[in-house]
């Protein structure tokens, strides 16, 4: 048997959570063998105090840490054994264990969940000023890249007027000699 469940989730105070656990089993659910435990524990070291079990039918346990805010969310037919809270409050953070027991499998499934409870959101992030600097820092770079291309092209059309330059001196050269050889043989 597995028990699928998140290994953390983070609420928020006041809000309702899901704590989801699911399980997969070779044999079909049959309810009069089929028993499940819901647990809580502050933290390790802890002893665990049941909340909620399935014995013939789902039953919550009264507690004073939770009072009526947990109800059962699941669904048998589809394996789903997931609970939730509501007005979920800073004492609730802590590990939440789900047991799952289906005859004739042998193996008891567990699933450990730990809550992290949040007291209010984090300010949403302004992200202004990343873009700006982010925006800047490209349009610096693309004038060095700009700035490197135009250099090249100059000095690229400079060295080609040299060469052309030097050509035509040759060539010029060339035909002076030349001249000079014809006159020489007349």
């Amino acid at each position: 048997m597995d028990v699928v469940v998140a290994q953390r989730i983070n609420a928020l105070n006041g809000t309702m959570v899901k704590i989801s656990c699911t399980f997969t089993s070779c044999y079909r659910i049959d309810t009069s063998k089929f028993s499940m435990n819901w647990t809580y524990k502050e933290s390790e070291n802890d002893t665990e105090e049941m909340f909620m079990t399935f014995k013939n039918k789902v039953t919550s346990m009264w507690t004073d840490r939770f009072g009526g805010r947990v109800k059962f969310a699941g669904n048998l037919d589809k394996n789903d054994l997931s609970i939730t809270i509501s007005d979920v409050q800073l004492e609730d953070e802590g590990i939440y264990n789900c047991y799952v027991r289906n005859p004739p499998d042998r193996i008891q499934g567990h699933g450990i969940i730990q809550l992290h409870v949040v007291p209010e959101l984090p300010p949403p992030r302004d992200s202004t000023i990343a873009v700006a600097i982010g925006a800047s820092i490209g349009g610096m770079l693309a004038l060095v890249i700009l700035s490197m291309v135009v250099v090249k092209c100059v000095r690229r059309h400079k060295k080609q007027e040299l060469i052309s330059d030097e050509q035509k001196m040759e060539e010029d050269g060339k035909t002076d000699g030349e001249a000079g050889t014809e006159e020489g043989t007349k």
